[in-house]
Protein backbone atom coordinates (compact mmCIF):
# COMPACT_ATOMS: atom_id res chain seq x y z
CA UNK A 1 0.00 0.00 0.00
CA UNK A 2 1.57 3.29 -0.78
CA UNK A 3 2.31 5.62 2.32
CA UNK A 4 -0.12 8.62 0.90
CA UNK A 5 -3.05 6.31 1.03
CA UNK A 6 -5.58 7.01 3.64
CA UNK A 7 -7.99 3.82 4.96
CA UNK A 8 -10.11 4.41 8.43
CA UNK A 9 -12.46 1.62 9.31
CA UNK A 10 -15.42 2.75 11.70
CA UNK A 11 -16.55 -0.58 13.50
CA UNK A 12 -18.07 -1.45 16.98
CA UNK A 13 -15.45 -4.49 18.53
CA UNK A 14 -18.32 -6.45 19.16
CA UNK A 15 -19.39 -6.81 15.83
CA UNK A 16 -18.95 -9.77 13.38
CA UNK A 17 -19.48 -7.17 10.68
CA UNK A 18 -16.70 -4.79 11.58
CA UNK A 19 -14.27 -7.55 12.41
CA UNK A 20 -14.85 -9.28 9.40
CA UNK A 21 -13.47 -6.14 7.92
CA UNK A 22 -10.73 -6.17 9.80
CA UNK A 23 -9.70 -9.84 9.41
CA UNK A 24 -9.48 -8.73 5.36
CA UNK A 25 -7.00 -5.71 5.92
CA UNK A 26 -4.91 -7.70 8.09
CA UNK A 27 -4.64 -10.95 5.21
CA UNK A 28 -4.01 -7.83 2.52
CA UNK A 29 -1.35 -6.17 5.27
CA UNK A 30 -3.07 -2.82 4.94
CA UNK A 31 -2.51 -0.26 7.80
CA UNK A 32 -5.80 1.48 8.58
CA UNK A 33 -7.22 3.96 11.77
CA UNK A 34 -9.51 1.93 13.92
CA UNK A 35 -12.56 4.31 15.21
CA UNK A 36 -14.70 2.69 17.41
CA UNK A 37 -18.15 3.67 17.22
CA UNK A 38 -21.53 4.07 20.00
CA UNK A 39 -24.45 2.89 17.92
CA UNK A 40 -26.71 4.27 20.63
CA UNK A 41 -24.62 7.82 20.36
CA UNK A 42 -23.90 7.59 16.60
CA UNK A 43 -20.49 9.96 15.85
CA UNK A 44 -21.12 12.73 13.90
CA UNK A 45 -18.61 11.45 11.61
CA UNK A 46 -20.87 8.41 11.36
CA UNK A 47 -24.01 10.19 10.27
CA UNK A 48 -22.24 12.26 7.67
CA UNK A 49 -20.44 9.32 5.81
CA UNK A 50 -23.50 7.04 6.06
CA UNK A 51 -26.71 9.54 6.57
CA UNK A 52 -28.95 6.56 4.83
CA UNK A 53 -27.62 4.09 6.54
CA UNK A 54 -26.12 4.99 9.70
CA UNK A 55 -24.66 1.47 10.39
CA UNK A 56 -21.20 0.14 10.78
CA UNK A 57 -19.12 -1.53 9.23
CA UNK A 58 -18.05 2.36 7.44
CA UNK A 59 -14.50 1.77 4.96
CA UNK A 60 -13.02 5.15 4.16
CA UNK A 61 -10.01 4.73 1.22
CA UNK A 62 -8.47 7.67 0.12
CA UNK A 63 -11.85 10.09 1.01
CA UNK A 64 -14.30 7.45 -0.59
CA UNK A 65 -17.04 5.92 1.41
CA UNK A 66 -17.75 2.02 1.00
CA UNK A 67 -20.68 0.54 3.44
CA UNK A 68 -22.64 -3.03 3.90
CA UNK A 69 -19.90 -5.62 4.74
CA UNK A 70 -19.81 -8.15 1.71
CA UNK A 71 -19.45 -4.61 -0.14
CA UNK A 72 -16.82 -3.86 1.79
CA UNK A 73 -14.96 -7.08 1.17
CA UNK A 74 -15.10 -7.06 -2.24
CA UNK A 75 -13.45 -3.71 -2.47
CA UNK A 76 -10.61 -4.10 -0.39
CA UNK A 77 -10.13 -7.59 -2.70
CA UNK A 78 -10.43 -5.64 -5.74
CA UNK A 79 -8.19 -3.22 -4.54
CA UNK A 80 -5.32 -4.63 -3.41
CA UNK A 81 -4.53 -7.92 -5.57
CA UNK A 82 -2.31 -9.45 -3.42
CA UNK A 83 -3.97 -12.68 -1.02
CA UNK A 84 -7.26 -12.81 -3.17
CA UNK A 85 -10.22 -13.17 -0.82
CA UNK A 86 -12.70 -14.15 -3.46
CA UNK A 87 -12.35 -17.56 -5.22
CA UNK A 88 -10.68 -16.93 -8.67
CA UNK A 89 -13.31 -19.14 -10.75
CA UNK A 90 -16.47 -17.45 -11.39
CA UNK A 91 -18.58 -20.59 -10.39
CA UNK A 92 -16.59 -20.90 -7.03
CA UNK A 93 -17.29 -17.12 -6.72
CA UNK A 94 -20.61 -17.26 -6.79
CA UNK A 95 -21.14 -20.21 -4.42
CA UNK A 96 -19.12 -18.05 -1.69
CA UNK A 97 -21.56 -14.91 -2.32
CA UNK A 98 -24.55 -17.44 -1.73
CA UNK A 99 -23.31 -19.23 1.19
CA UNK A 100 -22.51 -15.54 2.62
CA UNK A 101 -26.14 -14.35 1.89
CA UNK A 102 -27.26 -17.25 3.82
CA UNK A 103 -25.06 -16.77 6.48
CA UNK A 104 -25.81 -12.84 7.20
CA UNK A 105 -29.55 -13.45 5.72
CA UNK A 106 -30.72 -16.40 7.18
CA UNK A 107 -29.03 -18.16 9.82
CA UNK A 108 -28.60 -15.11 11.75
CA UNK A 109 -31.63 -13.36 11.43
CA UNK A 110 -33.37 -17.05 12.37
CA UNK A 111 -30.37 -17.42 15.66
CA UNK A 112 -30.99 -14.00 16.81
CA UNK A 113 -34.54 -14.57 16.65
CA UNK A 114 -34.39 -17.62 18.97
CA UNK A 115 -32.39 -15.75 21.44
CA UNK A 116 -35.28 -13.37 21.81
CA UNK A 117 -37.49 -16.16 22.90
CA UNK A 118 -38.60 -18.30 26.65
CA UNK A 119 -36.83 -22.03 26.40
CA UNK A 120 -40.17 -22.76 25.36
CA UNK A 121 -40.17 -20.72 22.14
CA UNK A 122 -37.00 -20.89 20.89
CA UNK A 123 -36.77 -24.84 20.18
CA UNK A 124 -38.22 -24.55 16.59
CA UNK A 125 -35.89 -21.90 15.93
CA UNK A 126 -32.79 -23.72 17.28
CA UNK A 127 -33.86 -26.72 15.32
CA UNK A 128 -34.40 -24.53 12.13
CA UNK A 129 -30.64 -23.15 12.67
CA UNK A 130 -29.30 -26.14 12.75
CA UNK A 131 -30.67 -27.08 9.37
CA UNK A 132 -29.22 -23.97 7.55
CA UNK A 133 -26.06 -24.59 9.41
CA UNK A 134 -25.87 -28.30 8.10
CA UNK A 135 -25.70 -26.27 3.85
CA UNK A 136 -22.37 -25.19 5.78
CA UNK A 137 -21.37 -28.47 6.86
CA UNK A 138 -21.99 -30.20 3.66
CA UNK A 139 -19.75 -27.31 1.63
CA UNK A 140 -16.97 -27.95 4.62
CA UNK A 141 -16.34 -31.72 3.54
CA UNK A 142 -12.91 -32.10 2.52
CA UNK A 143 -11.59 -28.96 3.13
CA UNK A 144 -9.43 -27.18 5.65
CA UNK A 145 -11.30 -23.89 5.01
CA UNK A 146 -14.60 -22.30 2.89
CA UNK A 147 -11.47 -21.20 0.42
CA UNK A 148 -9.90 -24.22 0.59
CA UNK A 149 -6.39 -24.14 1.89
CA UNK A 150 -6.38 -20.94 2.98
CA UNK A 151 -9.03 -18.24 4.79
CA UNK A 152 -11.16 -16.20 2.88
CA UNK A 153 -14.26 -14.20 1.76
CA UNK A 154 -16.82 -16.64 3.33
CA UNK A 155 -14.44 -17.74 6.02
CA UNK A 156 -14.24 -14.10 6.94
CA UNK A 157 -18.11 -14.30 7.14
CA UNK A 158 -19.07 -17.17 8.10
CA UNK A 159 -16.07 -17.18 11.22
CA UNK A 160 -17.10 -13.85 12.64
CA UNK A 161 -20.66 -14.72 13.03
CA UNK A 162 -21.36 -18.37 13.68
CA UNK A 163 -19.03 -19.21 16.31
CA UNK A 164 -17.35 -16.07 17.99
CA UNK A 165 -20.93 -14.32 17.71
CA UNK A 166 -24.06 -17.00 17.87
CA UNK A 167 -22.32 -19.34 19.63
CA UNK A 168 -21.36 -17.20 22.34
CA UNK A 169 -24.94 -15.83 22.89
CA UNK A 170 -26.33 -19.87 22.74
CA UNK A 171 -23.39 -20.36 24.96
CA UNK A 172 -24.42 -17.58 27.29
CA UNK A 173 -27.78 -18.91 27.60
CA UNK A 174 -27.00 -22.44 27.87
CA UNK A 175 -27.77 -23.50 24.80
CA UNK A 176 -24.97 -26.35 23.40
CA UNK A 177 -26.37 -25.31 19.63
CA UNK A 178 -23.61 -27.00 17.01
CA UNK A 179 -21.73 -30.15 18.71
CA UNK A 180 -19.18 -32.13 17.24
CA UNK A 181 -21.02 -35.16 16.80
CA UNK A 182 -23.27 -33.53 14.37
CA UNK A 183 -21.43 -30.91 12.80
CA UNK A 184 -17.72 -32.91 12.72
CA UNK A 185 -16.46 -30.60 9.24
CA UNK A 186 -18.05 -27.40 11.58
CA UNK A 187 -16.12 -27.75 14.72
CA UNK A 188 -12.86 -29.11 12.61
CA UNK A 189 -13.34 -25.65 10.60
CA UNK A 190 -13.57 -23.71 13.95
CA UNK A 191 -10.53 -25.02 15.31
CA UNK A 192 -8.94 -24.59 12.24
CA UNK A 193 -10.02 -20.72 12.54
CA UNK A 194 -8.25 -20.53 15.68
CA UNK A 195 -4.71 -21.45 14.32
CA UNK A 196 -4.63 -18.66 11.94
CA UNK A 197 -3.48 -15.24 13.39
CA UNK A 198 -5.42 -13.08 11.74
CA UNK A 199 -8.24 -14.12 12.91
CA UNK A 200 -7.48 -14.68 16.38
CA UNK A 201 -6.21 -11.20 16.42
CA UNK A 202 -10.37 -9.79 15.23
CA UNK A 203 -12.10 -12.28 17.98
CA UNK A 204 -13.54 -10.35 20.40
CA UNK A 205 -12.28 -11.71 24.02
CA UNK A 206 -14.79 -14.10 25.38
CA UNK A 207 -16.16 -13.40 28.52
CA UNK A 208 -16.18 -9.50 28.01
CA UNK A 209 -18.25 -11.03 24.66
CA UNK A 210 -20.47 -13.24 25.83
CA UNK A 211 -21.34 -10.75 29.00
CA UNK A 212 -22.35 -7.97 26.17
CA UNK A 213 -24.54 -10.98 23.99
CA UNK A 214 -26.59 -11.65 27.00
CA UNK A 215 -26.81 -7.90 27.68
CA UNK A 216 -28.38 -7.40 24.32
CA UNK A 217 -30.62 -10.18 24.46
CA UNK A 218 -32.17 -8.99 27.65
CA UNK A 219 -32.58 -6.08 25.88
CA UNK A 220 -34.30 -7.49 23.37
CA UNK A 221 -36.52 -9.96 25.37
CA UNK A 222 -37.91 -6.94 27.53
CA UNK A 223 -38.16 -4.44 24.41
Amino acid sequence: MGNNEEVKLLGVWASPFSRRIEMALKLKGVSYEYLEEDLEKKSSLLLALSPIHKKIPILVHNGKTIIESHVILEYIDETWKHNPILPQDPYERSVARIFAKLVDEQIVNVGFVSLTKTEKGREGLIQQTRELIKCLEKELAGKDYFGGKTVGFLDFVAGSMIPFCLERAWEGMGVEMITEKEFPEYNKWVKKLKEVEIMVDCIPPREEHIKHMNHMGEKIRSA
